[in-house]
């Protein structure tokens, strides 16, 4: 996708001042960070969107917080936090944001969807909430995939543990490509993947980190990290761990390098 036009630098900096509440850190103007030059938008009207935030200024890009539809133009990429897919599909419908970001999504703008952001990517939801008057939640769709909520348990079943990631070659040493350590809080699990989804990562049945599970799950590996094209998602959240591979890798998609 070609990145959305750039502002005028008496614009530029009116936007600065205009997102400084949302600002984090100061973006970097460092050439040599991954992420300098692009503007990568955090959904933020629910949840961790300010993790996000400061995951995306470290590697160097500028971090928006987006809760208005205007916000969305200019975006090199966008970030759906962790949080509560309910709230955020219903703030986004209050605040106008739905449809728009249906439309960006479908024209190819790079977004990366964490835990509940999972959620709200998928085309379909294997248990979705409902309201008072019985509706199904929502999503902005994009992922063929299914996936479950709130799969691996309730908060107090959350659970860390090591996974064998693809696509972060980027990241090798001599000694190989080091685990990406995950932290699943609540988090939704992939049933279904269609035909053009890639799967990065799964959790283990054996894995004796959420043992529990595995006993009502013989033999089967959950997916907990897909891609398709523009478009990632992750069941758990580096943003909270310092793990900043999973970040590096959505920017090198939006720059056409992975």
């Amino acid at each position: 996708m070609e990145p959305g036009p750039r502002a005028p630098l008496g614009e530029e900096s009116a936007r600065r001042a205009h997102y400084a509440e949302w600002m984090t850190n100061p973006p970097s103007e460092a050439p040599a960070r991954v992420g300098s030059g692009l503007r990568i938008g955090v959904l933020a009207l629910q949840g961790d969107f300010r993790e996000h935030l400061r995951a995306v200024e470290a590697a160097g890009a500028a971090g928006v917080g987006i809760r208005r539809p205007a916000e969305l133009q200019g975006l090199d990429g966008l970030i759906v936090p962790g949080g509560e897919s309910t709230a955020i599909d219903k703030l986004a419908r209050a605040f106008d944001l739905a449809e728009p970001l249906r439309s960006r999504i479908k024209d190819g703008l790079p977004v990366y969807g964490s835990c509940a952001g999972m959620i709200l990517l998928a085309d379909e939801i294997a248990d979705p909430a409902t309201d008072l008057a019985g509706e199904p939640q929502q999503t902005f769709g994009g992922l063929d995939i299914t996936v479950r909520r709130n799969a691996f348990g309730r908060q107090r079943e959350s659970f860390e543990t090591d996974l064998d990631f693809k696509g972060l070659d980027f990241s090798a040493t001599d000694a190989g490509v080091a685990p990406v350590h995950a932290v699943f809080i609540r988090g939704p699990w992939v049933e279904r993947v269609g035909p053009g989804v890639e799967v990065l990562a799964q959790v283990e049945p054996a894995d004796p980190a959420h043992a529990s599970h595995a006993a009502t799950l013989p033999g089967t590996a959950r997916i907990v990290a897909v891609r398709s094209g523009h478009l990632l998602a992750t069941s758990f959240h580096p943003e909270v761990t310092g793990e900043k591979r999973v970040h590096e890798l959505f920017i090198r998609m939006i720059r056409g390098e992975a």
